[in-house]
């Protein structure tokens, strides 16, 4: 064992923690071990300095990421493959009420048969993708002292290999709402892809005017737009066409409503204007779901990477086609939206395995099986700041 003798640099910190002296360039090169791949064989005891230094303690580092993926998880099934959502398309009309329109020798035929307008859209994508990981128990056996170490090392594997599936599952559902994002943007519709800027912008003198990299931090701004999210979870709960693409009749009341907010914006906030308001209840922005970027952090977790999105769909030009379009947009603050325009269905996970008796050691794969879907005819609304 390599054992350092650090009295000097040990004198020199102590006059630094007491105020006996003033900064130092410190060496920490001795002091703290930064580990490494394969142990020395020069690591000898310290005594006889002929003996092998044993391992005294193994840890494993063994911690289960619990991951964030948005609540958007639905039922599954065991039998069958397409999910059928069935839709009454459009509101009765009304008619003429005939009880107060009664002649004398009229006819009035109470056999009229009256047909529902009722729909079906079907989901039949199915997305699936598996982790392989083979396990050899007996030519492991002689790195551990005991066979607690060794299932502890079997156990750190397998956390490794449930981590790596919540962090592509996690992905894949915000793809899902990432995927319904670009197509709100992409419609260009201004009642269901806000841009809040140009709303704030619009009332105030030219001089006072900002643009979309300083709207997180004006206090002004995020007031605004926290009156504007409020006003859209009240005018989603009541039945309108103007709300989703598919320009159908529906509502969102509140226990259906689904808000998510980028965590930078919501974090400002409650520093910019939770902080100085008296009243700020008033002022608060909706109950919601955080999250901290939309598709990725980037390099630096800057604003510009954590309110982007860049990603290609695909688009219905009519019942038979679709073509691919690119949106990158950047600036998006939140979304909120029926709890059935996004969802994921039929999920399920298992593991599947081979032993190979030849060279005796396991052969598993961990397997997962989902479907993403977006209904256009459901609510969706998005908030974002960009430059006119």
């Amino acid at each position: 064992m390599k054992v350092e003798q650090i009295y000097e640099i040990a004198n020199t910190l102590s006059g630094e923690y007491l105020g006996e002296t003033g900064l130092v360039n410190e060496d920490l090169s001795n002091i703290v071990d930064m580990g490494s791949k394969v142990i020395n064989l020069d690591n000898l005891d310290r005594y006889v300095r002929s003996l092998i230094d044993q391992i005294g303690k193994i840890v494993f580092v063994n911690r289960p990421y619990r991951g964030g993926q948005p609540n958007i998880m639905m039922d599954g099934w065991e039998y069958g493959a397409i999910l059928e959502k069935v839709t009454y398309d459009k509101l009765p009309e009304a008619e003429e009420n005939l009880t107060w329109e009664l002649e004398d020798g009229v006819s009035y035929d109470p056999n009229v048969f009256t047909k529902p307008e009722v729909s079906a859209k079907f989901f039949s994508k199915k997305t699936t993708f598996d982790i392989p990981m083979s396990f050899a128990e007996r030519q492991v056996k002689t790195a551990f002292q005991n066979g607690t170490q060794l299932n502890s090392f079997f156990s750190m594997i397998e956390t490794a290999i449930y981590n790596s599936m919540t962090v592509k599952n996690d992905a894949l559902a915000q793809r899902t709402i990432n995927r319904m994002i670009a197509s709100t943007i992409n419609s260009a519709d201004s009642v269901r892809a806000v841009n809040l800027l140009t709303g704030f912008n619009a009332n105030r003198e030219q001089a006072d005017q900002i643009t979309a990299s300083e709207a997180i931090y004006n206090p002004d701004f995020i007031r605004y737009a926290s009156y504007v999210m409020r006003l859209y979870a009240q005018r989603m709960s009541r039945l309108s066409t103007l709300f989703n693409n598919g320009g159908k009749d529906r509502f969102t009341p509140t226990d259906r409503l689904h808000i998510m907010l980028l965590s930078e914006f919501n974090e400002a906030a409650k520093t910019y204007l939770y902080s100085d308001t008296f009243h700020d209840d008033f002022v608060h922005l909706p109950q919601a779901e955080i999250v901290p970027y939309w598709q990725g952090s980037g390099i630096t977790y800057g604003f510009d990477s954590t309110s982007k999105i860049n990603v290609t769909i695909d688009v219905r030009v009519n019942d038979s086609t679709t073509e691919k379009v690119t949106v990158n947009q950047t600036g998006i603050l939140g979304c909120m939206f029926d709890r059935e325009a996004c969802a994921i269905t039929n999920y399920d996970r298992r593991v599947t395995a081979n032993y190979n008796g030849r060279a005796e050691f396991f052969n598993n794969w961990y397997k997962m099986d989902a479907g993403y879907f977006n209904d256009e005819n459901e609510n969706f609304v998005v908030f974002y700041v960009a430059n006119s």
